[in-house]
């Protein structure tokens, strides 16, 4: 079974998704994106050729999991407020 190298989480209650990239030896986190262009900036920081292709192209090589696709903020409460 074949793993995307680069894995952005699940959005975090508080807004913002970790993105870790697998290696080896387990996952390395690479920081806490909370647009598009941290990730961007974060696979630069890595050495990866062509982050804005790999982010914004549908790229394989992430794993967009439990959430939407470049979804940053979580969902607020639904039901009625007091």
């Amino acid at each position: 079974m074949h793993h995307a190298p680069v894995v952005v989480h699940r959005i975090l209650p508080s807004g913002g998704r970790l993105v870790t990239l697998r290696t080896p030896n387990g996952e390395e986190s690479l920081g806490l994106a909370r647009s598009d262009e941290d990730v961007i900036e974060f696979l630069r920081r890595a050495g990866m050729p062509d982050p804005d292709d790999v982010v914004l192209g549908g790229s394989g090589l992430l794993d967009w999991q439990g959430d939407t696709p470049h979804a940053y903020e979580a969902d607020p409460p639904t039901g009625d407020l007091p």
